[in-house]
């Protein structure tokens, strides 16, 4: 089984509980931001009552105004000093709501962008270590293949490749695509060509559809050949 540095290993438990102080972190800052722009907002904000106070201070200091008009006139205004203070408080609200949105979206933009950056890492980590496989078995009679739990239901001519490989695997070998050739046609490796064993490794990749799993799972080493990146003990053949 191909794994990764054992310092690796012993960083991954660190890691989560990382990302998970980043995130409270991020989401108090946020909070306090926000609760300080909103304390700002609101005391910047005039007070509800202040248009009613001057309306009522002209009551007050102007006891000559007497006359119909003049009443009518201060009706007029105290009944507009109400009608901001409603306004005001609407205002308030929705204020408050936008805040307690705007709260929430950036808080699940954290959570999204920690999440992205995590998983970043993680595939980071499976393209440096390989694919990590429980179990292979090869059911060469039913052209299938079970890739941990999975199945996977390949052409003849796949299966044929993959349990070449698989029992390369068991016996610590690697083999060139002539090789490859040759041990699926029955023929001499120096009668195969080296094309024809890379063509049946790409129609493998093919079939088995993912290509990360695909890429990882079968290692082509440079000027030596191709080969299982697991460890030999997980493999069956049926």
């Amino acid at each position: 089984m191909v794994r990764a540095p054992a310092d690796s290993d012993a960083e991954a438990p660190a890691r989560p509980l990382q990302a998970g102080r980043l995130v409270v972190a991020g989401m108090v800052a946020i909070v306090a931001i926000l609760l300080i722009a909103a304390g700002v907002l609101f005391f910047s904000l005039p007070d509800a009552d202040a248009f009613n106070i001057r309306v009522e201070r002209i009551f007050v200091e102007n006891d000559d105004l007497t006359s119909g008009a003049e009443i009518k006139l201060l009706e007029i205004l105290a009944q507009s000093g109400t009608a901001f203070a409603d306004v005001l408080t609407s205002y308030r609200v929705v204020i408050f709501v936008l805040l307690v949105f705007s709260t929430a979206l950036l808080i699940a933009a954290l959570v999204f962008l920690l999440t992205i950056i995590t998983l970043n890492r993680r595939m980071s980590e499976i393209e440096r270590a390989g694919i990590r496989v429980s179990s292979l078995t090869v059911n060469r009679a039913e052209n299938t293949v079970i890739l941990n739990g999975m199945a996977f239901k390949l052409t003849p001519a796949a299966i044929e490749t993959l349990s070449v490989l698989a029992e390369a695997r068991m016996d610590d070998d690697m083999l060139s695509g002539a090789e490859i050739e040759a041990t699926i046609s029955g023929r001499r490796a120096e009668d195969c060509d080296e094309a024809a064993g890379a063509t049946r490794i790409k129609r493998l990749r093919d079939a088995l559809g993912n290509q990360m799993v695909s890429e990882l799972l079968i290692k082509n080493v440079a000027r030596r050949g191709y080969m299982l990146a697991i460890d030999k003990d997980v493999i069956r053949m049926t």
